[in-house]
């Protein structure tokens, strides 16, 4: 695509743009795609006129002129026949009399059609996020089309969409208030939106949302006929059986909802849903759970579970068979072995072969499971079920979306190697302010090598310069990836060392260690003001969207905890500084009340009005959520005179703290100046032996990035110890090993020593899992202590589910036999 007048068909010119033409005979969706795109070409031109040239935009076989070129060879569809949401896009002379040329859009089937218009809306600079994050597009006078055919599709994945979820702080009170009281909940006109945004981003599929504030989406018979004439494929959670809102719909009690006690109700329950819904395109979810994401009502053991799971499969399919197609082969189906489900089907449950194996992640973006070689062989195959969003234990995370794209890759990666392609859904929450993460993840499932292979700058200043601008894109995606390390060590919700219903507890970092923290937000905070002036006006209200408002919310909640800290670590020996630090928490806490104000109600024009919850916003779900802040009392002493800065490093290098901010080339393995009682760390991707057999995982762990081995493959360091002894510990993400039941272990030899192999059991729901996820790292520590001296170590790994990052050495007290000679009481 150029905008620049030469050779190429004028897609937009002097006198106006070309007119999109479609057949009566095609699908809704077409026609929907080709009023966008007509739209969209008024935006990029402003244009309001056709200057003659057309545009076809057909499904293969249902538009008769584009079947015409295919039948007298004008345009190569050899690959689109029976491909799955393919298209192309050519340009073809003489395609009619009088007509020198068109530009042909010809889809596979309606979504491949609707994507190859949205394709080219995109082309011209229209962004998928044009109306959810206000992206206005570049003002162009002229658009050409280079000649020639673009080929597109077949998708990676085959089903791929996002799941709308724990939606009552956000996306319920701003459709309800704001953008559609009429109905006071989310629906047509919320959902028409959405389904759209799905198209502009090659997805397909949807879940609904499903809290107890939102009525149900097939409540309302007109949601599932939009679905349809947007051709998107509607699903539901893994608690929601048979495409059935339970917390919404079920009116029985809750313990009427028992297939043991109460089968026929139930069964009636699940058949009205597929009378209403069969003729649409769905997935249906088989299984059951109690309602509202709770276990199985009936049976207590995990062989009862199974049995009366197997009992249930029956009769489901039964009735899709009646209500849907004879042939459920079909028909789409999928089961979601989630939480305790998983034991059940670990114990045998039989899940007949062509339906779909729903894989979930542990709610924090890892994988648990990927399948094993006789689920590779099931002809309904795997899909993977991922979070961006949680309400739940140990830590919900609900406010600001802060998942890596370079997590999603490697994950998702890991799961598309092991066979997961039929269906790969994210929960989202509210959608705000995850686009980032919803694109990227979309992105990823549509074209997973492609994808996959771009390194994650690449992909997230590609986003910036198709929503804010290209011109600061590259600062942008600087912005992002440090952002995105910061809060990857811990979460802005996940700001409290303590897990619910314990005792509350100050964070163990070290003063210099949040002072860095503190310091590298403060950096993000400035390099954030200095682009906003260079932001063009009307992108402005995108850029604090996607940008500004998720980055400096993020370093102020970091402040508004750390400095009360500070206050109360101080107050009693320092209460002059302590009450400089309570000042600053509060008007941390101040300005987020102001950002978030700003963004209900100012930007584009208060569109987002209640959209916007700052985490905690409420005492729902308290034994999932942050706590609130207690912030410091005012104290006349902070407006006497100020105190020493508490956020300023005091005699102490950056190097010797594990939240280092890096800057310039990383230093070799053992060059870092530590003070001797400081912990010295060594990222894992400076080890001079990485070469074959390991890969550098940008943009993820600690520093910003980490390790992985493809196959059985060791690493060296070499490192000098001060004097003292030392504990050693290999720093890796909780992911989980490719092998059920394994421990996530590596192995370390010392000095050319043997090696020992040293791990630790994931079990997901435990306390060590808990803590590990809200750190992001689990520490496998030899369990020797190391002297002091120039040691050589080695670390081998042999599971790709690995993602090393870091050797730490902490130092130990000093031993007893050395005790009396520190001073030191032992004998106790």
């Amino acid at each position: 695509m150029s905008f620049e007048p030469g050779a190429g068909l004028a897609l937009a010119n002097a006198q106006g743009i070309a007119r999109v033409v479609t057949a009566p005979g095609d699908h809704e969706v077409v026609r929907n795609a080709a009023a966008d795109l007509t739209s969209d070409l008024r935006r990029v031109t402003g244009a309001t006129t056709v200057n003659g040239t057309q545009i076809w935009l057909g499904t293969l076989g249902r538009n008769p002129a584009i079947d015409r070129l295919v039948r007298r060879g004008k345009i190569d569809v050899s690959r689109l026949r029976d491909a799955w949401e393919s298209f192309v896009i050519a340009t073809v002379a003489n395609p009619a009399p009088g007509i020198p040329a068109a530009l042909v859009i010809v889809g596979s089937d309606r979504r491949g059609t609707a994507f190859g218009a949205y394709e080219l809306s995109r082309a011209i600079g229209v962004s998928p996020w044009h109306w959810w994050a206000d992206v206005t597009p570049e003002h162009h006078a002229a658009i050409y089309a280079a000649t020639g055919l673009h080929r597109y599709g077949p998708p990676s994945v085959r089903y791929r969409g996002i799941f709308l979820n724990d939606e009552d702080w956000g996306l319920q009170p701003w459709t309800a208030g704001t953008f559609e009281p009429e109905v006071g909940t989310i629906g047509p006109k919320t959902y028409a939106k959405l389904f759209e945004l799905m198209l502009r981003l090659k997805a397909n599929m949807v879940w609904p949302a499903m809290h107890k504030v939102t009525a149900a989406f097939n409540a309302n018979p007109e949601n599932a006929r939009l679905a349809d004439r947007y051709a998107i494929v509607m699903g539901s959670s893994h608690a929601e059986p048979m495409l059935r809102n339970n917390v919404g719909e079920w009116t029985a009690p809750a313990t009427d909802f028992n297939y043991l006690t109460n089968p026929a109700g139930v069964a009636d329950y699940w058949r009205t849903r597929v009378r209403t819904n069969g003729q649409y395109e769905s997935v249906w979810t088989l299984g059951m759970r109690g309602i509202h994401d709770s276990g199985i009502v009936g049976p207590t053991t995990d062989d009862a579970r199974r049995s009366l799971l197997e009992r249930i499969f029956t009769d489901q399919r039964a009735m899709l068979a009646r209500g849907v197609n004879r042939d459920l082969t079909r028909v789409p189906q999928v089961f979601t072995p989630y939480k305790e489900v998983l034991d059940v089907y670990r114990g045998g449950l039989k899940v007949p072969d062509d339906v779909t194996l729903m894989w979930p992640d542990d709610n924090f973006g890892y994988i648990r499971h990927v399948p094993d070689a006789a689920e590779r062989t099931r002809s309904g195959g795997s899909g993977i079920y991922y979070h961006l969003s949680y309400l739940g234990a140990p830590l919900s995370y609900l406010w600001l979306s802060t998942t890596p794209p370079a997590l999603i890759r490697e994950e998702l990666g890991r799961a598309w190697d092991a066979g997961a392609r039929r269906m790969w859904v994210a929960n989202v929450g509210d959608l705000k302010p995850a686009e980032l993460a919803t694109d990227y993840f979309l992105q990823l499932a549509w074209d997973v090598p492609g994808t996959r292979g771009k390194p994650i700058n690449t992909v997230v200043t590609d986003w910036a310069a198709g929503t804010v601008g290209a011109d600061v894109a590259p600062e942008i995606a600087a912005i992002m990836a440090e952002h995105h390390r910061l809060n990857f060590q811990r979460r802005p919700e996940h700001l409290q060392w303590w897990l619910p219903g314990e005792l509350s507890k100050p964070s163990p970092l070290a003063p210099p260690e949040i002072a860095t923290r503190l310091a590298a937000f403060d950096t993000l905070r400035m390099r954030v003001q200095s682009i906003a002036p260079r932001v063009a006006p009307d992108r402005r209200d995108a850029f604090f969207e996607l940008v500004d408002y998720p980055v400096t919310a993020a370093a102020l909640a970091n402040t508004r905890v750390f400095d009360a800290e500070a206050h109360d670590r101080l107050r009693d020996t320092d209460p002059v500084s302590a009450a400089v630090a309570g000042e600053r928490s509060r008007a941390a806490d101040a300005e987020i009340t102001a950002l978030t104000s700003r963004y209900n109600s100012e930007i584009a024009g208060g569109k987002w009005r209640g959209l916007m919850a700052v985490e905690p916003a409420d005492g729902q779900w308290r034994r999932y959520r942050l706590s609130p802040p207690i912030l410091p009392a005012p104290a006349i002493a902070a407006r006497r005179r100020p105190g020493p800065n508490w956020n300023a490093p005091d005699e102490i290098s950056p190097s010797s703290v594990t939240s280092a901010v890096p800057t310039g080339p990383r230093p070799s393995p053992g060059n870092r100046e530590v003070l001797s009682s400081s912990t010295i760390v060594v990222e894992a991707e400076t080890s001079g032996s990485l070469r074959n057999g390991w890969r550098v995982v940008d943009g993820l762990g600690r520093n910003g990035a980490a390790v992985a081995a493809a196959a059985l493959a060791t690493l060296s360091y070499t490192v000098t110890l001060p004097p003292g002894r030392w504990q050693l510990a290999a720093e890796i993400l909780p992911t989980y090993p490719t092998t059920e039941g394994a421990d996530l272990a590596v192995t370390v030899a010392i000095d050319g020593g043997p090696p020992v192999r040293v791990g630790v059991p994931r079990k997901t729901g435990d306390r060590a899992w808990a803590l590990a996820v809200l750190d992001n790292r689990l520490d496998l520590a030899l369990p020797t202590p190391l002297a002091a001296g120039r040691h050589n170590v080695t670390i081998g790994i042999d599971d790709p589910a690995i993602l090393f990052d870091a050797l730490r050495f902490d130092p130990l007290p000093p031993s007893p036999a050395n005790a009396g000679t520190q001073g030191l009481s032992h004998g106790h």
